[in-house]
């Protein structure tokens, strides 16, 4: 189970476009260095950029936070993606979208970087990230505080994420679902989490450490259009244990439902109504929309 990429691409780099492997950026690029630069991941069905523009809103959001001035315009950046994505070719393929603080000094001081933020698309084809239901673990790792480096912003560095995906890894599982600080339940390493019980569908709030996704929010709408109650509030591991469903949502993920988690099997384990459901009304959505190059 997992992503296969395959290996055709297409890479752009501060206005050029290159193959996989012409694909090179400096080893004094302080997003390399130091994690230092944001990123977004978009998908592409049919040929269309889904939810582009709430994507590339989203990065600049992010840059804003950690003071990195992106030197284009938000439209010039939809014009970047699209043209990549049209070189690519692939009906339906993933966008990674990074914008670095820029080639630098081994220093840690940003003003080391005189030539500015690289922007870097990169467009491959792309299956689905889960095929079948995801069994989960709670891991040791928890998400990084809110005061140390806030989830909000969708930054270069992941090793918060990636040390959790180890665990579940090791522990033979799919993926993991962090805890934040104070013990509530946060979300996957990639993804959001939802609950079903007793008929209301319920997700962590952005306090508990959460990066609000933007397949989240859809699902969030599509789930009020449907007439399913929706709440986002502080969530227990003891909460998905006795859930009457469960599901991850992501950009990659898509609606993907949770069999179980710590070996504790979820509304028997798998696909439930309501996630169909809304699973079902997702892919309609996709089929409606999205931006064409």
């Amino acid at each position: 189970m997992g992503r296969d990429m395959i290996d055709q691409a297409v890479i752009y780099i501060d206005g050029k476009f290159y193959s996989k492997d012409e694909a090179k950026i400096s080893v004094y690029e302080h997003g390399f260095l130091y994690g230092d630069g944001v990123f977004e991941g978009i998908r592409v069905y049919g040929g269309r950029a889904f939810m582009l523009d709430e994507h590339v809103s989203r990065l600049y959001e992010s840059a804003h936070s950690i003071d990195l001035e992106i030197p284009v315009s938000e439209e010039k950046m939809r014009t970047i993606v699209l043209e990549t994505i049209k070189r690519q070719g692939s009906a339906d393929s993933y966008v990674r979208l990074i914008v670095t603080r820029g080639v630098g000094n081994l220093g840690l001081d940003p003003r080391s970087c005189k030539k500015g933020p690289s922007i870097i698309a990169i467009v491959e084809s792309l299956k689905p990230l889960y095929d079948k239901p995801v069994r989960a673990i709670v891991p040791s790792v928890r998400r990084n505080a809110i005061t140390a480096l806030n989830p909000q912003i969708k930054s270069l560095n992941y090793l918060n994420n990636i040390l959790a995906k180890i665990e579940a890894t090791k522990a033979g599982a799919d993926e993991a679902i962090m805890l934040d600080q104070r013990g509530f339940v946060s979300e996957g390493t990639g993804e959001n989490i939802f609950i079903l019980k007793d008929g209301k569908l319920v997700t962590p709030p952005s306090s508990s450490s959460v990066l609000v996704g933007v397949t989240r929010n859809l699902v969030l709408k599509l789930a009020k259009e449907e007439g399913i109650p929706t709440e986002e509030r502080d969530l227990t591991v003891h909460d998905i244990y006795n859930a009457d469903e469960a599901f991850l949502t992501g950009t990659a993920a898509e609606v993907a439902p949770i069999a179980e988690l710590d070996g504790r099997k979820i509304g028997g384990g798998r696909l439930g109504p309501v996630t169909e459901r809304l699973r079902r009304r997702f892919r309609e959505f996709i089929k409606r929309n999205g931006t064409s190059p």
